[in-house]
């Protein structure tokens, strides 16, 4: 007989109920994973719940309990700890969730054929519902506008390959079919994606051109938040490119490559090098970025009387710039999923990034307007 502690399995009990006969019976065709290096020392019951996003993760530690899903030919426990090509194979049940509800809302479409859709997100809009966001979400906006999508990351996630956060704008990729989502997904997996941020930023990096490299997790007391961490435990590779585009005296843009994509990767990053996105409300708590904050910070205030300030802010325009993080996916290329011809996918600055970006500019050469 084989022991836990060489087969692994973690030998503290879960306490988890398991599934009744009925949501055994609904289980459907199984599924066969292989563990890859990015998730290794992850949970099992996490990295399902990862995987599956629309099944919860009291509902799949079930799942695990009843023997719907094996790990290695073996019945694991939902803590058990995986290591690199470990293989999960699943049985689904069905997702706890309902059908989400097409809203008409204006979509800019970048580009459309019959394999992919590329649409440049707007600001405050949420990808997918979730707590406290059940509309007004990219999701719903595609169900309304595309007869087919994608469904395999599930009916909350129709189409959507990769996300963006609520207030980040830019470039989104949506798969019309479940092959070429698995094609797409791959080669996010694989990192063959190129993604190309652009953000402004508070300070200017000492380092004009260089990467970041570190390892984040979860913050301990809020949840919705990610943190800078020590190697080990949860934690997460994470590795940025950065370039100083263009520097505005205590502000910057940056061009931004990120290496992995991890949760609010960009925006830790930059606050890890002491030059936070402005308007980060999450993680420097500044809502917002007015010209009279900009100005109150330049070096060429302190020799222009208040009448010059009073022209910025009265002259052409009100006081606020920006009303958000600061962030925009500017650019992506890939691999098209039928043709394997590569393509690149351009979203141009938006009205609030330009703005700011000109008068951060004006406001560098001490000119009003």
């Amino acid at each position: 007989m084989t022991s836990e502690s060489e087969t692994g399995l973690d030998p503290d009990d879960s306490g988890i109920m398991p599934l009744s006969p009925e949501e055994l019976a609904n289980l459907e065709e199984p599924i066969d994973i292989t563990v890859e290096s990015r998730a290794h020392g992850w949970r099992l019951d996490h990295y399902l719940n990862r995987l599956f996003p629309n099944h919860s993760r009291a509902q799949l530690q079930r799942a695990i309990e009843a023997g719907g899903v094996k790990l290695n030919g073996l019945v694991p426990k939902p803590s058990r700890r995986l290591r690199v090509n470990d293989r999960i194979w699943i049985l689904l049940p069905d997702a706890e969730e309902s059908h989400i509800e097409p809203e008409n809302l204006p979509l800019d479409v970048l580009y459309e054929d019959d394999a992919i859709i590329v649409v440049n997100k707007q600001a405050n809009m949420v990808v997918h519902p979730g707590r406290g966001n059940p509309r007004g979400t990219l999701a719903s906006a595609l169900q309304y506008h595309f007869n087919t999508l994608s469904d395999v990351a599930g009916r909350h996630r129709p189409g959507i390959v990769h996300r963006l956060d609520r207030d980040t704008t830019g470039v989104i990729l949506i798969a019309k079919d479940n092959q070429v989502h698995q094609k797409i997904s791959s080669q996010f997996e694989r990192r063959e994606v190129r993604k190309e941020y652009r953000a402004i930023v508070r300070g200017v990096p000492e380092i004009a051109s260089d990467f970041i490299r570190t390892f984040v997790c979860t913050h301990p007391r809020i949840r919705e938040k990610m943190m800078v961490c020590p190697e080990g435990g949860n934690a997460r590779e994470a590795v940025t490119f950065y370039k100083t585009a263009q520097s505005f005296g205590r502000y910057a843009l940056m061009d931004l490559h990120p290496h992995t994509g991890r949760t609010h990767q960009l925006r830790i990053h930059m606050l890890h090098i002491a030059t936070p996105i402005v308007a980060d409300r999450m993680y420097i708590g500044q809502t917002s970025l007015t010209k009279t904050d900009v100005w109150n910070s330049c070096d060429t205030a302190a020799r222009f009387p208040n009448a010059v300030l009073n022209s910025f802010v009265n002259g052409n325009n009100e006081d606020m710039l920006i009303a958000r993080q600061a962030l925009h996916a500017f650019r992506l290329t890939i691999r098209h999923p039928v043709s394997g011809k590569e393509m690149q996918f351009e979203a141009p600055l938006p009205v609030d990034f330009q703005r700011t970006l000109q008068f951060l500019q004006s406001a560098a050469n001490g000119q009003s307007g």
